[in-house]
Protein backbone atom coordinates (compact mmCIF):
# COMPACT_ATOMS: atom_id res chain seq x y z
CA UNK A 1 0.00 0.00 0.00
CA UNK A 2 1.05 3.47 -0.51
CA UNK A 3 2.55 5.11 2.12
CA UNK A 4 1.91 8.70 1.00
CA UNK A 5 -1.66 7.86 1.16
CA UNK A 6 -3.14 4.65 1.87
CA UNK A 7 -7.13 5.89 1.66
CA UNK A 8 -6.54 6.61 -2.09
CA UNK A 9 -4.05 3.75 -2.70
CA UNK A 10 -7.39 1.67 -1.75
CA UNK A 11 -9.94 3.29 -3.48
CA UNK A 12 -7.42 2.68 -6.64
CA UNK A 13 -6.58 -1.22 -5.93
CA UNK A 14 -10.71 -1.20 -5.47
CA UNK A 15 -11.32 -0.20 -8.87
CA UNK A 16 -8.37 -1.87 -10.34
CA UNK A 17 -9.48 -5.76 -8.54
CA UNK A 18 -12.04 -4.99 -11.17
CA UNK A 19 -10.90 -3.70 -14.63
CA UNK A 20 -10.63 -6.82 -16.52
CA UNK A 21 -9.63 -4.15 -19.41
CA UNK A 22 -6.24 -2.84 -17.42
CA UNK A 23 -5.59 -6.46 -16.60
CA UNK A 24 -5.53 -7.62 -20.04
CA UNK A 25 -3.63 -4.59 -20.91
CA UNK A 26 -0.87 -5.52 -18.39
CA UNK A 27 -1.60 -1.93 -16.71
CA UNK A 28 0.24 -1.71 -13.54
CA UNK A 29 -0.47 1.16 -10.40
CA UNK A 30 2.69 2.71 -9.74
CA UNK A 31 1.56 5.62 -7.45
CA UNK A 32 -1.63 7.23 -6.29
CA UNK A 33 -2.57 9.99 -3.86
CA UNK A 34 -5.58 12.20 -4.08
CA UNK A 35 -6.44 13.45 -7.23
CA UNK A 36 -3.39 12.00 -9.08
CA UNK A 37 -2.39 8.71 -10.44
CA UNK A 38 1.17 7.04 -11.74
CA UNK A 39 0.51 3.75 -14.36
CA UNK A 40 2.37 1.71 -16.52
CA UNK A 41 2.03 -0.56 -19.65
CA UNK A 42 4.72 -2.35 -21.47
CA UNK A 43 3.63 -2.71 -25.23
CA UNK A 44 3.35 -5.95 -26.46
CA UNK A 45 3.04 -7.14 -29.96
CA UNK A 46 -0.20 -7.57 -29.94
CA UNK A 47 -0.54 -4.31 -28.59
CA UNK A 48 1.30 -3.06 -32.37
CA UNK A 49 -0.51 -0.86 -35.79
CA UNK A 50 -0.14 -1.64 -39.21
CA UNK A 51 2.77 0.54 -38.72
CA UNK A 52 4.69 -1.46 -36.15
CA UNK A 53 4.15 1.27 -33.33
CA UNK A 54 2.07 1.22 -30.14
CA UNK A 55 -1.90 1.63 -31.30
CA UNK A 56 -3.53 4.81 -30.87
CA UNK A 57 -6.52 2.81 -28.80
CA UNK A 58 -4.11 1.03 -26.36
CA UNK A 59 -2.43 4.54 -25.37
CA UNK A 60 -5.82 6.30 -25.26
CA UNK A 61 -7.14 3.24 -23.14
CA UNK A 62 -3.80 3.69 -20.46
CA UNK A 63 -4.57 7.61 -20.63
CA UNK A 64 -7.92 7.02 -19.63
CA UNK A 65 -7.29 4.68 -16.74
CA UNK A 66 -4.83 6.58 -15.24
CA UNK A 67 -7.27 9.57 -15.16
CA UNK A 68 -9.84 7.10 -13.76
CA UNK A 69 -7.84 6.47 -11.18
CA UNK A 70 -6.98 9.94 -10.51
CA UNK A 71 -10.97 10.58 -10.56
CA UNK A 72 -11.74 8.12 -7.98
CA UNK A 73 -9.39 7.49 -5.70
CA UNK A 74 -10.95 10.27 -3.27
CA UNK A 75 -14.05 7.61 -3.06
CA UNK A 76 -16.30 9.23 -4.99
CA UNK A 77 -17.45 7.36 -8.04
CA UNK A 78 -16.96 9.43 -11.17
CA UNK A 79 -16.96 8.54 -14.85
CA UNK A 80 -15.85 10.34 -18.01
CA UNK A 81 -18.34 12.99 -19.63
CA UNK A 82 -15.77 13.48 -22.43
CA UNK A 83 -11.86 13.57 -23.45
CA UNK A 84 -9.42 14.53 -25.94
CA UNK A 85 -5.72 12.97 -26.89
CA UNK A 86 -3.23 14.23 -29.19
CA UNK A 87 -0.51 11.56 -30.03
CA UNK A 88 2.89 13.10 -30.08
CA UNK A 89 5.68 10.69 -30.89
CA UNK A 90 5.05 7.06 -31.54
CA UNK A 91 5.61 4.29 -28.75
CA UNK A 92 7.16 0.81 -29.76
CA UNK A 93 7.12 -3.07 -28.83
CA UNK A 94 8.83 -3.92 -25.37
CA UNK A 95 8.80 -0.23 -24.06
CA UNK A 96 7.13 0.74 -20.47
CA UNK A 97 5.08 3.38 -20.94
CA UNK A 98 4.67 5.90 -17.57
CA UNK A 99 1.06 7.71 -17.92
CA UNK A 100 0.79 10.36 -15.28
CA UNK A 101 -2.41 11.78 -14.14
CA UNK A 102 -3.22 15.47 -12.24
CA UNK A 103 -5.95 17.31 -11.69
CA UNK A 104 -6.33 20.69 -12.70
CA UNK A 105 -9.84 21.29 -11.36
CA UNK A 106 -12.35 19.79 -9.51
CA UNK A 107 -15.50 22.03 -8.47
CA UNK A 108 -19.11 20.43 -7.38
CA UNK A 109 -19.54 17.34 -9.36
CA UNK A 110 -17.06 18.04 -12.35
CA UNK A 111 -13.34 18.20 -12.67
CA UNK A 112 -10.96 18.47 -15.34
CA UNK A 113 -7.68 16.59 -15.73
CA UNK A 114 -4.58 16.09 -17.66
CA UNK A 115 -2.71 13.02 -18.61
CA UNK A 116 0.96 12.68 -19.72
CA UNK A 117 2.58 9.37 -21.32
CA UNK A 118 6.01 9.55 -21.32
CA UNK A 119 8.04 6.50 -22.60
CA UNK A 120 11.56 5.25 -20.83
CA UNK A 121 13.33 8.25 -22.08
CA UNK A 122 11.05 10.58 -20.70
CA UNK A 123 9.52 11.18 -24.58
CA UNK A 124 6.56 12.59 -24.12
CA UNK A 125 4.19 10.45 -26.49
CA UNK A 126 0.85 11.85 -25.74
CA UNK A 127 -1.37 13.98 -24.04
CA UNK A 128 -4.77 13.32 -22.24
CA UNK A 129 -7.28 15.73 -21.54
CA UNK A 130 -10.12 14.67 -19.65
CA UNK A 131 -13.86 15.83 -18.16
CA UNK A 132 -15.13 14.07 -15.25
CA UNK A 133 -18.60 13.91 -13.53
CA UNK A 134 -19.25 12.76 -10.06
CA UNK A 135 -22.27 10.29 -9.76
CA UNK A 136 -23.80 9.28 -6.11
CA UNK A 137 -21.86 6.44 -4.19
CA UNK A 138 -18.64 5.25 -2.99
CA UNK A 139 -15.42 3.31 -4.73
CA UNK A 140 -14.92 1.82 -0.87
CA UNK A 141 -17.70 1.61 1.39
CA UNK A 142 -18.40 4.68 3.22
CA UNK A 143 -17.78 4.13 7.00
Amino acid sequence: MDEKDPFARACSDAMHVNDRTAHMMGINIIDTVAGQAVLTMKVRNDMLNGHEVCHGGMLFTLADTAFAHACNNTNKVTLASGCTIDFLAPAYEGELLTATAVERSRSGRTGVYDVEIHNPDGKLVATFRGRSYQLKGSVLPES
